[in-house]
């Protein structure tokens, strides 16, 4: 059991790295200072007491020495954990911390049990703040966040002394929907067959990864039944257990690649009048070509030819619209290329200025 009265700083870490965090906080603050881990039995949560006037002090030098630490938030007030002076101690806090031209966002996180939820003081809570500042509610990216740490029946209104990260910041471009343009044409990985069932799985988490449009596995010569059937085999494996976690973690429809099997020259005959991209180190360096990327991208589809430790005949490149080079002096790995041409079509079509751009969106509590 542990009290909430005299903390200056609430420390979050990840859960089971509070006793490291307090032990290196003590350290670093000397004497003076107390380290409470895991209070009333809370993972991921440190306590820092006797700080006093120096507790801002206290929380930069701990973000700065500290790695242990994912968040450092002062504490400003600690009231009863009531919806009324809950209210009435952010609006003292926040008329300290935020001006009218700021944004602002409440962070609330509840502990134990009470008669309202996180909603219900984000939303109350931000209201009354708004009124009293005039600062607009920006629940996205925040210049001024207010957090309410809320432990049993005390509540702590809190500052930040650390940086929010998030996933999807303003500006950030946005390539999904460009990558479901890909299809992406695969020779066939010869081998052994323990060698061609873990290319195959790699293969198929990597266009899963990042949600092709389509993958094509490719035949440009008679390959032995078995040695296909394996890689098909592992290939559909790979892209089912990569979808399985995306379905589990994201928050957003995922397209689960669809996977065909072509020779190779009916494969280019059949994609005729479309776009066709080779992948191979005697192309043009990929960023060098943006612009012409671009222009193949205002299509509905984009067709990407990867080799597999032969490269695609050169016969092929003739009826090309692009040979490109992912990496110059770098001869990449079969199961490295798709994730190393993901990132070097960002990087291209980023520079031509083709990809849209998150802009995120202000709305009220």
């Amino acid at each position: 059991m542990s009290s909430m009265s005299g903390v200056d700083l609430i420390i979050k870490t990840r859960k089971e790295f509070e006793r490291v965090a307090a032990s290196h906080i003590k350290e670093l603050l000397g004497p003076g200072a107390e380290a409470v881990s895991a209070p009333w039995g809370y993972l991921g949560i440190v306590f820092v007491k006797g700080l006093g006037a120096d507790r801002w002090k206290a929380a930069e030098l701990i973000a700065e020495k500290i790695p242990e630490v994912d968040r450092v938030l002062v504490v400003e007030e600690a009231v009863k954990a009531d919806l009324t002076e809950i209210e009435k101690a952010a609006v003292e806090v926040a008329r300290r911390y935020i001006q009218s031209g700021d944004t602002f966002a409440i962070r609330t996180t509840r502990r134990g049990r009470h008669g309202f939820t996180s909603i219900d003081v984000n939303v109350r809570v931000g209201a009354a703040v708004k009124e009293a500042t005039g600062a607009e509610v920006d629940l996205e990216e925040p210049t001024k966040p207010l957090y309410i740490e809320i432990f049993q029946d005390t509540a702590a209104i809190c500052v930040p002394a650390t940086r929010e990260y998030k996933k999807l910041r303003r500006d950030k471009p946005l390539p999904l929907q460009f990558f479901r343009k890909v299809a992406i044409g695969q020779l066939v990985y010869e081998g052994d067959e323990e060698a061609v069932r873990k290319m195959g799985e790699r293969i198929g988490r990597a266009v899963q990864t990042f949600e092709v449009g389509e993958l094509a596995i490719l035949l440009h010569k008679p390959i032995p039944s078995k040695s296909l059937g394996t890689f098909l085999e592992a290939v559909e494996a790979g892209i089912e257990s990569r979808y399985q976690i995306q379905v589990r973690s994201y928050g957003r429809p995922v397209w689960k690649v669809p996977v065909y099997v072509y020779e190779l020259y009916q494969y280019i005959r059949s994609r005729e009048g479309e776009p066709i991209v080779v992948t191979d180190p005697k192309g043009d360096y990929i960023t060098h070509v943006k612009e012409e990327l671009a222009q193949l991208f205002r299509r509905d589809r984009v067709n990407v030819l990867i080799g597999s430790r032969e490269g695609i005949p050169t016969g092929v490149f003739r009826l090309a619209s692009l040979v490109v080079d992912l990496v110059p002096e770098v001869t990449i790995a079969t199961d490295f290329v798709v994730p190393s041409l993901a990132v070097a079509l960002v990087s291209a079509l980023e520079e031509a200025g083709a990809l849209p751009r998150y802009v995120g969106k202000r709305r009220k509590h």
